[in-house]
């Protein structure tokens, strides 16, 4: 027989469990899952991650539907060229995007025949592959694959169409507070070379660190549920991958 005690201690235990979570979740830890291919191949359309809210401090969007509890960071850590960073897309305030970061307020930010500069120093990349095919949206692309090094020794990798549809731009002068995002996947990716749409990203924007894959599958061969066809779609090798 259920009885009145049962209800209130079990809606009780129901209230401390979400409390807790929302705690973990808005000031440890917070799973996300990648549905774009705009970081390939670092990350992959299906990967799941963990992302560290510490890592940089907090704000308001450390909490969930982004509450005006808090005026700037608290606990307020410099990000690293270099870290991929969840964040707040400046469009809306809303959105989470995950992106690589390039520049730090005050950088200098230019793409010269194909080639990325930061504060008038060419960022040097060495040819992994000439011969990659990875997603772009549902579309595969030819690409070639690069290793690429940035100003603080930080090596990852990134990929480029065959032919740089991004060869040329204007300089992007990074404003004071924020900070400048690229996808690895560079011809495949918003990011903030596209200033109407992302931009620069105020500090504040900032939700946190990605720090690795904790599971990874891929839809596209067949769903999650398909328990037959898991030895396809789940991406074993990724489980438990340091993001870098």
């Amino acid at each position: 027989m259920i009885t009145k005690n049962f209800i209130i201690e079990n809606t009780k235990t129901i209230f401390f469990a979400l409390v807790i979570a929302i705690i973990i979740r808005s000031l440890l830890i917070q799973p996300f899952y990648i549905p774009s291919s705009s970081m390939e191949p670092t990350l992959l359309i299906g990967d799941r991650l963990f992302v560290t809210k510490y890592s940089y401090g907090y704000s308001k969007h450390s909490f969930p539907f982004s509450p005006p509890i808090i005026n700037g960071r608290l606990f307020s850590n410099e990000p690293k060229v270099g870290d991929v960073i969840v964040f707040k897309t400046p469009a809306d305030n809303r959105t989470d995007y995950i992106k690589r970061l390039i520049g730090l307020p005050g950088d200098n930010i230019q793409f010269i025949n194909g080639d990325l500069f930061i504060n008038n120093n060419q960022i040097l990349k060495s040819t992994v592959s000439k011969s990659d095919t990875i997603y772009c949206g549902n579309q595969t692309i030819e690409v070639n694959t690069f290793k690429e090094k940035l100003p603080n020794g930080k090596i990852h990798r990134t990929v480029y169409l065959k032919n740089y549809s991004f060869q040329n731009s204007d300089v992007f002068t990074v404003p004071a507070e924020h900070y400048f995002f690229l996808g690895d996947n560079r011809d495949c990716s918003k990011d903030s070379r596209y200033l109407t749409s992302v931009g620069y990203v105020h500090e504040d924007n900032l939700v946190g660190k990605a720090q690795f894959i904790f599971f990874s599958s891929d839809f596209r061969i067949a769903s999650i549920f398909s328990f037959w066809k898991w030895h396809k779609t789940i991406r074993f090798d990724r489980f438990f991958k340091r993001i870098n």
